[in-house]
């Protein structure tokens, strides 16, 4: 298979101004709102990279940060207490219509990822499913999911990152995602600064798909 060279493998920096890259993915969302639903329906493998979250979730209670149109409360473990977190506006009203057809009990709320209004470890299990590289500052990001996870919990972390092995369809899925208007950032790299281990997993995307499973930690190490 086609390898790209190193230094191909470009990450994005953290815009000048955090405040209108939001403003203009928010945007972009709330006019995709509903032809989310229909992509998701119509691609099947996007269920699949959002359900390998599920065999690692832990504990009594979950938060999905960034949901968007809601799937994975569909299918998580009925007896966990539910919260989501969402940005957009329209998703958070989407998805309380479709939580409250579905029978599923959450508690949605609109917020930042930045700073998100739950008390330190609250959280066994935090979510965070293809919306990290929508973020306009990945070390806040992370800041605030490892602060409202418990100590003995988990963050599972899916988004886009460089295949390891820097094959040529793993890259362009990436450069694809770069040219949509999200940033690709180094996640190991973001996650060594700070107190935590993890594993990462391939879930797919020619390598481009990957699952951090991340634990609160005073030590290090990645897989």
């Amino acid at each position: 298979m086609f390898k790209v060279k190193k230094e191909k493998l470009v990450y994005n920096q953290t815009p000048v101004n955090g405040q209108a890259y939001t403003d203009k993915m928010d945007k972009i969302y709330t006019r995709f709102a509903k032809a989310y639903d229909g992509f998701i329906a119509v691609f099947p493998l996007w269920k699949r990279w959002l359900r390998s979250v599920l065999p690692y979730i832990k504990g009594k209670s979950l938060l999905d940060i960034s949901f968007g149109p809601g799937y994975l409360f569909r299918v998580y473990p009925k007896q966990l207490h539910l919260s989501g977190l969402d940005y957009n506006a329209r998703m958070v009203q989407r998805a309380r219509q479709k939580t409250e057809k579905w029978g599923c009990s959450v508690e949605i709320v609109q917020g930042n990822v930045e700073e998100m209004p739950y008390e330190s470890q609250s959280f066994d299990t935090v979510v965070n499913t293809m919306a990290f590289s929508g973020y306009p500052d990945g070390e806040k990001a992370i800041a605030e999911m490892l602060r409202v996870l418990c100590d003995d919990g988990v963050l599972l972390l899916l988004d886009y990152d460089y295949p390891a092995d820097r094959n040529l369809f793993g890259f362009w899925m990436v450069r694809l995602i770069v040219k949509s208007g999200d940033l690709i950032r180094d996640i190991g790299r973001i996650l060594d600064g700070f107190p935590c281990s993890y594993q990462r997993k391939v879930v797919g995307g020619f390598g481009s798909i990957q699952l951090f499973i991340i634990k609160k930690s005073v030590s290090v190490s990645h897989d």
